[in-house]
């Protein structure tokens, strides 16, 4: 999964050859809102689904160039597991920047692609389903988050509709974490507890220039 998503990046990074100029550059700013689905992808495995979550934040774009601009956000993002027994469930909330490549095609409907990095840093995780009984927590359930720091990747598409001034875009995206909620030395049990979610996302965006 690494490799493919780091593949599309490279292909992505190599194939934006120069681009026209704009004559006036757009730039926008505006808030977003949407509903997230995540995982933690454990090694040894977890038997686990989907937890659902809320995201949003500020989102800022700038285009000076026809076709591709850049895009940078600052989000609050639910993630976390939910174990399939049903009977433990730790959410995860993090401070997130995402930096974006932002691809579209049209004027003034567009059809886009969101590609780039992320940064997170966890503010605060609670366990909001336990039901398991002390003397049988495992390793998941017992330890303290000890990397607050996480990035990773994402990339999504999306549409975007200019009624009578007012911007809004919906978009989709993914999420995977390089990095590991757990510690992952050899002496650990986990050697990989990575973030992994989806959200759908709506906007409200504004043209400043």
């Amino acid at each position: 999964m690494r490799k493919i998503l780091i593949s599309i990046f490279i292909f992505v990074a190599f194939t934006l050859t120069a681009q026209v100029r704009l004559d006036k550059p757009e730039m926008y700013i505006g808030a977003n809102f949407g509903v997230t689905e995540s995982m933690t992808m454990f090694n040894p495995a977890v038997s686990q689904g989907f937890l659902k979550g809320y995201n949003g934040g500020i989102v800022f774009r700038y285009i000076a160039e026809k076709g591709v601009g850049m895009q940078a956000e600052l989000n609050f993002s639910q993630r976390g597991w939910a174990e399939s027994t049903g009977l433990y469930t730790r959410q995860l909330n993090y401070i997130e920047l995402p930096f974006l490549t932002h691809i579209y095609m049209g004027n003034k409907n567009r059809f886009f692609i969101n590609l780039g990095p992320k940064i997170s840093l966890l503010i605060s995780d609670k366990a909001i389903v336990n039901q398991i009984p002390s003397t049988a927590l495992v390793q998941e359930e017992t330890k303290a988050i000890q990397n607050p720091f996480d990035y990773g990747l994402c990339g999504g598409i999306g549409v975007l509709f200019n009624i009578k001034g007012s911007i809004f875009q919906l978009d989709t995206r993914v999420y995977y974490g390089l990095s590991d909620v757990f510690a992952n030395s050899k002496a650990d049990y986990f050697s990989n507890s990575n973030n992994f979610n989806l959200s759908v996302n709506l906007a409200y965006l504004l043209k400043v220039k």
